[in-house]
């Protein structure tokens, strides 16, 4: 059993490497490798010498995890995203509240919804038996998103790393940055923009929602009361929007869950832009990509819904962007013994 996970590993990195050759090639423009980079910029390979196995560590708790709760995967996805737009990519996310800590796990955006912290705990764990204090949290939040996409089918890449970890959290951050699901486009292309993002990684990364659930209280007012009328939003199919009703009244079940692709939930691949195409968008962010959306972003949606490989690689040239977003590297920050704690 052991051997057979560990060639399920090998393959897995032999996979993504493949693929963010061909993704470079395939755009013209090759991904960045050690030498395109300033010394306090992130690289690949970089625990090659320090921690050699740390990307294998990370794949095999990821790939148990997934394979436990499929959900665990788009779970894993939304801990990067939430990380990053509020401070950077600095694991911020993962602090507890502490004296000093006012954890973000409070906000709006992550209170009862973000998850998946035991497993990067367990990776955490795993790795500081190996190599203790090299491998930064936000580290194994990045490597993770790329295994928990190739395993749901989707495209990997060729991880950037050397993040160091935040000893504080923001809270107003994690309220303000991060868009809400009733976003307009206008919002959301804003706060895209502020982290650097453009209106291509938006509507690339939106596509992270070809997996994954979410909750009643996200899409509620689409369904009951879209602009203060008392009526649903008029983009949404009607028979998809009574299928929601069903399952999300207008009070009570509001942590009720929902397929954020209800044709393929499970599977990274193009049918989250074919659903929009058709009025199934389940929250108000996705379906303003579309039915409410300027030339470029119906442009792209309409694209990406008739061309998965597009879509497919584009997204992981935007998730390699994203996770660029202002790490901390040399001397700033930390790397944490504990991912809920600052060290003592």
């Amino acid at each position: 059993m052991a051997n057979t996970i560990s060639r399920r590993l090998t393959l897995l990195q032999l996979v993504c490497s493949l693929q963010a050759f061909f993704i470079s090639f395939s755009f013209g423009h090759p991904l960045p490798h050690p030498g395109h980079y300033p010394v306090s910029s992130l690289i690949p390979h970089y625990y090659a010498k320090s921690c050699p196995r740390a990307e294998q560590i990370v794949a095999s708790v990821v790939q148990k995890a997934v394979m436990k709760e499929t959900r665990m995967a788009a779970s894993l996805l939304r801990l990067h995203f939430h990380d990053c737009f509020v401070k950077g990519c600095d694991a911020s996310l993962l602090l507890d509240d502490s004296g000093s800590i006012v954890s973000e796990k409070r906000s709006n955006p992550n209170r009862n919804s973000a998850r998946g912290f035991e497993v990067v705990d367990q990776i955490k764990s795993a790795l500081e038996q190996a190599c203790p204090k090299t491998v930064s949290c936000a580290d194994i939040l990045a490597i993770s998103v790329r295994d928990s996409v190739v395993l749901r089918g989707g495209l990997g890449w060729e991880v950037l790393l050397g993040r160091r970890d935040s000893k504080s959290a923001s809270l107003s951050g994690s309220n303000n940055n991060i868009p809400a699901p009733n976003s307009t486009l206008q919002t959301l292309t804003t706060k895209f923009n502020l982290q650097g993002l453009n209106e291509v990684d938006l509507v690339a990364l939106s596509g992270s929602h070809t997996i994954g659930l979410s909750r009643c209280t996200s899409f509620r007012q689409r369904l009951y009361n879209q602009s203060g009328n008392g009526q649903p939003d008029f983009t949404l199919d009607k028979s998809y929007a009574t299928q929601l009703k069903s399952g999300c009244p207008k009070s009570g079940g509001d942590n009720n869950l929902f397929p954020l692709d209800f044709v393929s939930p499970t599977k990274f691949d193009n049918y989250y832009f074919k659903n929009l195409l058709s009025g199934h968008g389940l929250l108000n962010t996705d379906e303003e990509l579309f039915s409410k959306g300027q030339a470029k972003t119906r442009k792209l949606v309409k694209e990406y819904a008739e061309n998965e490989e597009l879509f497919l690689k584009q997204f992981a040239l935007s998730m390699v962007k994203m996770g660029n977003i202002k790490p901390l590297t040399g001397s700033n920050g930390e790397i944490r013994v504990n991912c809920r704690k600052v060290n003592s």
